[in-house]
């Protein structure tokens, strides 16, 4: 029997999660048509059974709504998408970039993908655009992630080779995390790291963030460098293990080349020199230095920090330089260890489907790989010409340059940095095909041909996780409509242009199915690095998830890199990269000034995803962050006497953005924290990126996505509205945003979200200088249900003051709310519809301007326990009355199921033994 049967009932299948890149294992529940249930699977070894928030309502993202279900074609530039069948579209997609390619060079189209894509559409794609249409521009969104990463692995081990695992957390008394807050990007390796401080209590966290996170807190050394300081703080820290012998000099000259260089250049970098620009006392950096020294086995995890950067790669390489200096890489317990942000980043640097790298780690600059891939594909030779990456892409769609580009499972109008500029490109393009599941994306209107392509859950293939481990997905539902797995659409799409470019030509995309796709991508990687050519789709149902290299003949994955002290490199040695020296260096992209006197940071929250097409449509999810926030020091909002909850403009050299302001001592002065999954589907503008900078590392051309300076000023909007309503269902509530969000840009300030557990509550509050026509307010009631000639609706009005108010009883409980020119009730109402209260204690105060419920009413609050649904006024009122920890779990069970609230509850109990009441 197969491992992936064991265990499992007749409804039961295993697959992996489709959010970070833990890769965590899933089993799923389904009835044959739909998906009832997740829970975590006990087999796989990168989570042993544990889901974090977003995991464990997989089923209830997995609902329908917002599908994209039908392909749809759009006849002339100005006017509607309409539905065609699959053969219309697909053969007026093969007809305009074949026209386009014989009269502008194949250099002219594009392919824009996405992390989230299966290592099996993936790879047709990239074959589809090198071996095909013959051009380098493809590229991924994991350009915006992983791409320093890749570059500093490269610069300095020879390769993109991830050298550590997940188990090593357990082994090594020292964790350097660097730019990265696991506790709420990637939870389930967070439960490691605090496993693994149980384990052993001597395990020392060192922590560098500008910002105050979860994680931060829980470290026994926080360095709060300022932003973009980090290449200069790892190259301190060097100069330390160096001033203090620290190092492993054999380690240095039998492995390594090009230190005596890089040590020359370090004589300025001592603590004392960098402590000021790096804002970190001089005595911490030589702590952490130490620490990292002295450790018998140091592991380090970085994420966005260091790779969001115009200089990424020389962050990545500072930090490397550390393992390699002291010999800490090759063993257990030690290793530079990058984190993945996407479920499949991995899977797609593997089959090369960025504009700088070729399947199985070839690089398309270097002649001889080409010549080879070329052969293994049996064409005559493959495009030299560089391709763009990203931002460069969409810059030459806008400079005209690249006339047609097909986006796949990513979100460019959302996602990339100068968004009016972004968006801009999209609208001038000549022709424009986004594949996508959800329709409902901010990239979607522009789309002249919309795909519908089948989501997790619908289709099957493989990924590839942080640690090198390659898992089976599995699909167990059939997509809605007339979706198509990815890697069967970009088939069919090859098969038809191949007929117009090359009709003579070897096929070459006519797999039967996708183990015959994996099974021609893992053939390219024999005898390579990442050599995989010993799995196949029977290897990982028989023995379940495994690392490369897992050559022909291997019996087991490979648990960690260069344990033979070997590397990747011609002369088999580690380099120290010079790349790593601060002095061509300016921390930021962009500098602050009496105009823009911010620096803007960008992060993750616990409980949402990239654009939220998908945890967007979860109301459990939104508990915890109810709304985009800009987040300040309290010591900024006294000084430019803002309040929490007041609607601020922050505006960048690019763009502005409306959003209330809230405090927190996390955030440094002098630097404002805005999370990036909001957009254009949710906001008024078009979300964080309006703000961010388009600057590129120069090497990795990875954008610089997490500083830029901005100016943050009050926004006087005299008029307010706000509605909620309970929707029957979670594709309902997703009709019903659906048909709000083209009215969003009519206002200053908008934000569309979701409310409720077990109730899904559509919730839409606006602000502008001025009232909104009655046919724009119409257009919403009619949404809501809140039109007044309803006799299930409840109406106040006072002319004089402009303010109109509209309830919704049914069934004896409140079911919608209006509140037109006053909306101080609206949070609690929100949570008397949330939580169903009875409507006839409510009667007498539904139309009164009361921030706070009447006493016995629902109370809003944030959920900080996802899985109980428990509230922080709950847990706080138990710290207050003497709960620890575990009474907390004990007593109101949070954070004893997937554990995501443990780092909050932790910091709220530490905050009530402050205050003497606990």
């Amino acid at each position: 029997m197969n491992l992936a049967d064991l265990g499992l009932k007749a409804n039961e299948t295993r697959s992996v999660c489709c959010y970070c890149g833990t890769g965590c294992g899933v089993i799923v529940e389904h009835d044959g048509s739909r998906i009832t249930g997740v829970r975590g699977d006990p087999t796989h070894p990168a989570n042993f059974g544990r889901l974090c928030t977003k995991g464990s309502t997989l089923h209830l993202a997995a609902a329908p709504g917002g599908r994209a279900r039908h392909p749809e074609l759009r006849s002339a530039r100005a006017g509607s998408r309409r539905r065609v069948g699959w053969d219309e579209a697909l053969d007026t997609a093969a007809d305009r970039f074949a026209a386009i390619i014989r009269e502008h060079g194949p250099d002219a189209v594009a392919f824009y993908i996405s992390g989230q894509l299966l290592t099996e559409d993936y790879y047709v794609f990239n074959k589809l655009a090198r071996a095909l249409v013959g051009t380098n521009n493809i590229d991924s969104n994991s350009r915006l992630c992983m791409s320093s990463a890749v570059a500093g692995y490269k610069g300095t081990l020879g390769s993109d080779s991830v050298p550590a695992s997940y188990e090593d957390l357990a082994l090594a008394d020292h964790l350097l995390i660097a730019g990265a807050n696991p506790a709420w990007a990637h939870p389930i390796v967070f439960r490691r790291i605090e496993d693994a401080r149980r384990a052993n209590p001597d395990l020392f966290i060192t922590v560098v963030d500008p910002r105050r996170t979860e994680t931060a807190e829980f470290a026994d050394l926080h360095l709060q460098i300022a932003p973009g300081t980090d290449v200069l703080l790892y190259n301190a820290m060097l100069q330390v293990l160096l001033w203090e012998d620290m190092v492993d000099r054999d380690f240095i000259r039998d492995h390594t080349s090009g230190f005596d260089a890089l040590r020359a250049q370090l004589a300025d970098c001592s603590p004392g020199n960098v402590a000021g620009v790096c804002g970190v006392p001089a005595e911490k950096i030589v702590e952490a230095a130490r620490r990292f020294g002295k450790a018998r086995g140091a592991v380090s995890l970085w994420c966005q920090g260091l790779n969001q950067s115009h200089h990424g790669v020389a962050n990545n390489a500072a930090l490397i330089h550390l393992h390699l200096a002291t010999g800490q890489i090759g063993r257990p317990g030690a290793g530079p260890f990058s984190l993945t942000g996407q479920p499949n980043a991995m899977g797609g640097r593997e089959v090369g489907a960025m504009a700088t790298i070729l399947p199985a780690h070839r690089d398309p600059a270097n002649p001889a790989d080409r010549a080879e891939l070329a052969t293994l594909w049996g064409v005559p030779a493959l495009p030299e010409a560089p391709g763009l990456a990203a931002v460069q892409m969409f810059d030459a769609i806008g400079d005209g340059k690249i006339k047609a580009v097909w986006i796949a499972c990513t979100n460019p109008a959302q996602s990339l940095p100068d968004q009016d500029k972004v968006r801009a490109a999209l609208d001038k393009a000549e022709f424009v095909v986004v594949q996508e599941a959800f329709a409902d994306t901010e990239t979607v209107p522009y789309a002249d041909l919309l795909l519908p392509a089948a989501s997790w859950g619908e289709k099957s293939g493989s990924v590839t996780n942080s640690e090198r481990r390659v898992s089976r997905v599995r699909g167990v539902v059939p997509a809605p409509g007339e979706a198509r797995s990815d890697w069967a659409i970009a088939a069919d799409f090859a098969r038809r242009l191949q007929t117009r470019l090359a009709p003579a030509a070897a096929a070459g995309f006519d797999w039967a199915d996708e183990a015959a796709v994996f099974a021609e991508h893992v053939s390219l990687s024999a005898g390579r690095d990442c050599d995989m050519s010993g799995l196949s789709y029977g290897v990982l149902e028989a023995l379940g998830p495994q690392q490369w290299p897992y050559p022909q003949g291997a019996s087991g994955g490979t648990p960690r890199l260069f344990s033979d002290g070997r590397f990747n490199t011609a002369d088999g040695r580690a380099r120290f990269n010079p790349v790593g020296f601060p002095v061509r260096h300016a921390p930021l992209p962009e500098p602050t000034d009496a105009y823009h006197p911010f620096v803007l940071t960008t992060g993750r929250l616990r409980d949402q995803w990239h654009g939220m097409s998908r945890t967007g449509k979860v109301a459990a999810l939104w508990g915890h962050s109810p709304r985009a926030e800009v987040a300040l020091n309290p010591a900024d909002l006294a000084r430019r006497g803002f309040s929490a909850g007041q609607l601020v403009k922050i505006a960048s050299r690019r763009g502005a953005l409306v959003l209330p302001v809230a405090a927190d001592s996390g955030v440094a002065p002098g630097q404002a924290w805005i999370p990036m999954h909001w957009g254009g589907a949710t906001l008024a503008q078009p979300g964080t990126n309006v703000l961010t900078s388009p600057a590129t590392d120069p090497v990795s051309k990875q954008p610089a996505l997490k500083q830029s300076a901005v100016s943050i000023k009050p926004v006087d909007f005299g008029w307010r509205a706000a509605w909620a309503a309970l929707a029957a269902d979670a594709a309902e509530a997703s009709a019903w945003m659906d048909a709000l969000r083209p009215l969003l840009g009519s206002f200053g300030y908008a934000a569309l979200s979701l409310a409720g557990r077990e109730r899904n509550v559509v919730v839409l509050q606006l602000a502008d200088a001025q009232p909104a026509p009655a046919a724009l307010l119409a257009a919403i009631d009619g949404v809501f249900g809140c039109v007044p000639d309803d006799e299930a609706v409840l109406a106040f009005r006072d002319a004089r003051r402009g303010i109109d108010k509209r309830a919704r009883i049914t069934d004896g409980t409140l079911t919608a709310i209006r509140l037109v020119g006053e909306v101080a009730a609206i949070d609690w109402l929100i949570a008397a519809i949330a939580h169903a209260e009875p409507a006839e204690p409510l009667r007498r105060w539904l139309f009164a301007p009361l921030s706070k419920p009447p006493a016995g009413l629902a109370k809003a609050e944030r959920t900080v326990c996802n899985c109980f649904g428990v509230g922080e006024r709950e847990i706080r009122a138990a710290i207050a009355g003497g709960a620890d920890l575990d009474a907390l779990q004990g007593g109101l069970k949070c954070g004893t199921s997937c554990g995501s609230c443990l780092p909050e509850l932790r910091r709220l109990v530490a905050e009530g033994a402050k205050l003497g009441v606990a």
